[in-house]
Formats: structure tokens, sequence, C-alpha cells
């Protein structure tokens, strides 16, 4: 080993011996060399930490669970520890949210959020198979696959579902929290409603998509779905619903990433054909345009994985970039006579630069009042807040949020992401809207 690495070394064992969960300011690191001949499987600009802490101060978990050490252990330091002596994950990173703040937050772009699913995912893999945890973990990661039997008879579902005993059950058996309404499947899934209506209504060689709605859009919210296809189709769009799996979002966060494998193997081999026809993937949920966009190229490296990644977009986004959405709303012959609504940005909006753009499009139309309830998570994470032990803290994270939401003059939330229109309406009893919506009813 040269002088200069063990410089690097004696660096390093003097910042953990320190027990620096409170450093006072950026402090050397090591470099990567002082690890050679340990196999290390360095992330780009890991060593960028320079322990300044604002992932901590941003993370929202940290805030409200005094266990909880934070997205800088989590990621670099946990890293060097397992590094250096092989030592076990810590348990605590499940307790991460994967809200994804931390990426946004560090001004060296450490790549946080995919330490802390690589980490997850080795922890996973060493757990009980049969533990409450596991099962229940790998239940809520899977949610597209009970969604697809539970459809299938959606009425008796909502019934059993919606049931005291079957909640109580739930929440002794399997750890779910009883204290939230679990989200009913509509009558007619969307798939079910574009294959009777034969699919794309208009042809176009220069303007196509394909949609990427997910499970939720597909079982639950199927008007959110139309409001894409009728939008896109008043645009001249051609619009193709390949087959797809979901994004693998709630799998990340629960560390199950042979099910995300398996899942963005499909979606990128499906999807990256229709890129090469010309498509662009469209999303109408940010955490599924994340996934696509930046974990699975962080997390896999199937061949087409790239082209997927580039031409994914969030479909407000698409819209503002390739059409004139805003002078075609203000041009509208329709009468528009919205509710107010409190808009709430989602954290994977915010990490893809995407949490401005509702707020930019409604404030200058005409018939619509929109009001930001603040830069706050809303607290439930995807799965996090449906676990009985998280509960309080997914509530406690919410309140900021529920709070603005009340103070605000509307009482019809608005948001992009599906999870977070379960805790807003969870917080507050309002009802939520999609920004899709609301173009809907000014445009068709």
């Amino acid at each position: 080993m040269s002088d200069t690495e063990d410089t690097h070394e004696h660096e390093y064992e003097h910042e953990f011996d320190q027990s620096d969960s409170s450093p006072t300011g950026p402090t050397p690191v090591e470099s990567a060399e002082a690890f050679d001949g340990l196999n290390a499987d360095l992330r780009p600009g890991a060593d960028n930490c320079y322990k300044c802490t604002s992932c901590d101060t941003s993370c929202p978990v940290a805030e409200v669970d005094d266990e909880f050490p934070g997205p800088k252990f989590q990621g670099p330091e946990q890293w060097r520890l397992k590094r250096k002596e092989d030592t076990d994950i810590d348990e605590s990173i499940m307790s991460c949210s994967n809200c994804m703040r931390c990426d946004d937050a560090c001004p060296s772009s450490v790549p946080l959020s995919q330490m802390h699913n690589t980490a997850r995912g080795e922890y996973v893999e060493g757990m009980d198979k049969f533990s409450r945890e596991y099962i229940r973990n790998r239940i809520l990661a899977n949610y597209g696959t009970l969604a697809r039997i539970g459809s299938r008879v959606p009425r008796l579902t909502n019934a059993i579902m919606g049931n005291r005993v079957t909640k109580w059950f739930n929440e002794r058996l399997l750890g779910i929290t009883s204290e939230r309404e679990f989200p009913e499947f509509a009558h007619q899934t969307f798939r079910k409603w574009w294959n009777d209506r034969g699919g794309s209504q208009v042809t176009s060689e220069q303007k196509r998509i394909a949609y990427f709605h997910g499970d939720y859009s597909n079982f639950n919210t199927p008007e959110v779905a139309k409001a894409l296809v009728r939008v896109f189709e008043s645009f001249g769009y051609e619009i193709a619903v390949p087959e797809q799996r979901c994004s693998g979002t709630p799998m990340f966060a629960n560390g199950m990433l042979a099910d995300a494998r398996r899942a963005a193997k499909f979606n990128v081999e499906t999807l990256s054909a229709l890129v090469e026809d010309g498509y662009d993937i469209i999303c109408s949920c940010t955490s599924c345009s994340m996934a696509l966009r930046q974990e699975y190229p962080e997390l896999f490296d199937f061949e087409g994985t790239g082209e997927v990644a580039a031409h994914t977009y969030e479909a407000v986004e698409y819209l503002r970039l390739h059409e004139d959405l805003e002078g075609e709303l203000h041009d509208s012959d329709s009468e528009i006579d919205h509710p107010a609504l409190a808009y709430h940005a989602p954290c994977h909006a915010r990490n893809q630069g995407l949490h401005r753009q509702a707020l930019e499009l409604f404030r200058t139309l005409d018939g619509v009042d929109i009001e930001d309830v603040g830069d706050s998570c809303s607290g439930i994470s995807g799965t996090y807040g449906w676990k009985s032990e998280k509960y309080d803290y997914s509530m406690e994270i919410g309140e900021e949020m529920f709070e603005e939401m009340k103070d605000a003059e509307g009482t019809t939330g608005m948001t992009e992401c599906p999870t977070c229109a379960m805790q807003m309406k969870h917080g507050t009893g309002y009802e939520i809207n999609h920004p899709l919506e609301v173009i809907e009813a000014a445009l068709t």
C-alpha cells in the first residue's frame, strides 16, 4: 500500500472511531483505492460524499423516527463499513421509505437511492422467507399479482377487503395496518375498456406514444388512464398500450430485487421494441416514470434499458415539451368551472424536476384555482405507510401536508401519484384529482 493509501485508511478509521453520526461539517473521506483487493463494487460518485448531511436533514423518515440513522449511514457509510469489514447490512435499511429525497438533496450527486436499493436487496436475501415481515413485504411489493385476481370479481373483493374482520386479520397476521381503507377495484379495468373501444382511435406515423399505465391506473383508477388517452388523441397521437408488468417501485422499496428484475426485463423488452418503431413511452404516475428513467439503468443492464430510459416521459411533461398545451387550454371553448385545488407535488416528481409543472400550467388558466400545499412528503411512500409499525410515522410525516391542505381555499386535492392521493384523502377526506383529469375536462 502506498503512503497516500495508508493515510486515507487512517482517515477512514478515525472517522468511524469518532462515531460521526452527527458531524459538524464536511470532512475528508478515503478514496476508493483504500479498498483495493476487497472486490469493491464502486458506485459512481460514492466517493464524492463529504458528509455535509444534506441528505439526512432532507429525510422525512429521519425527522420522525429516532431509531433511523438516515440516508448518509444507509448509503456511503454502510457501504464503506461493508467493504472494509464485511459487516452485515444493518436492519434499519428496511425503514428507508425510498422517497428518494436524499438524491435530490445531495450536492455531490452521490447515488444514495441506488446504494439503498442495493443494500436493501442484499438484506432481504438474508431474511427468513417464512417470517411475517418478509411475507407481508412480498405481498405489498407484488400488488399487481393480487390485483389481477381481485379485479376479476371487483364487487366481492371490495366487500371482503373493506370488511372489519379482514382488516383485523391483515393487521394481526400480516402486519398491514387496519387504519387505512383498502383501495377499491374498478368494475372495469382500463385494459378492458381499451380493448372494448378497439384500441387507438388515431393513426399517425409522426406522433406515437406507448402508454405505461402501471397497475393502479389499470385496476383502481381507470378514469386517469382514460383521461390520458383522450387528451393525447385530441393532440393527434396514435397510442399503443403494450403488455406490461409493475414498474418495480414497490419491489425496490421492499428489497425484492429478484421480482423487480423479472418485471423490469419484461418491460424493457416490450418497450424497447416500441421505441425502435418510433414510440415514446408515457407514464401517468411519476413513480413509474422514475423507475423506468432512473432505477432501471442504475440496477439492471438488459439490452435496451438505456433507450427505454431516454424515451420515457411523464404525461404532462411530454405535452408541455412537444405541444402548445397552455395555448390549447386557453383557447379551449369548454367552460371550466373546476373546484379550487390543493396541489401536492410527489417526492418522485421532485426528483425528476417536475414538481412545478402543474402549478405553472393551471395557475394561468381561467376557471381553475390551484394552491401549492408545500414541499413536505405525504408520508405514505408507496407501501411504507401500509405497514402497521410505520403507520404512525407515516401520518406524522404527512401532518404538515394535511394542515396545508386544510388551510388552502380548495377542498379538492390534486397530485400525480396514486399513493400520495391515498394519503391526501386519508388525512383530509378530500376527493383527489389527477392533472390529466382537469386537462381532459378542459380540452375534450
